[in-house]
């Protein structure tokens, strides 16, 4: 059992994600509160548009560490007495429907 085993797959992906959070909301508040002025110039702003690209960046590592943790379809012998047994009622459910509706 290690440290990162909680986290399941893509963990570069993750690393990713909360690296850019962290570098995007370091600069975005150094952006907003350092008084960044060179020549009579302010640079603040560039600061915080390149904070708030670098948390938007972050979203894509975000969505990667997210689908690459969706876990896929279970086989058929995977499935488990109760939910063939929905599956059943479910069919037998909308076949007394279509049945219903033909006749009326």
């Amino acid at each position: 059992m290690g440290l990162c085993d909680g986290l399941s797959h893509c963990k570069l992906a993750l690393a990713f994600a909360v690296l850019m959070d962290l570098l995007g909301v370091a600069t975005l508040l150094v952006g907003v509160f350092a008084t960044l002025e060179i020549n009579g110039h302010d640079f603040g702003d560039v600061l915080v548009y390149t904070g708030a690209l670098f948390v938007v960046m972050s979203l894509a590592g975000w969505v990667l560490w997210y689908s690459g943790n969706i876990e896929g379809l279970t086989s058929k012998k995977e499935v488990g007495h109760i939910g063939s047994a929905v599956d059943r009622l479910a069919r037998n459910l909308s076949r007394k429907i279509r049945v219903y509706r033909h006749y009326r």
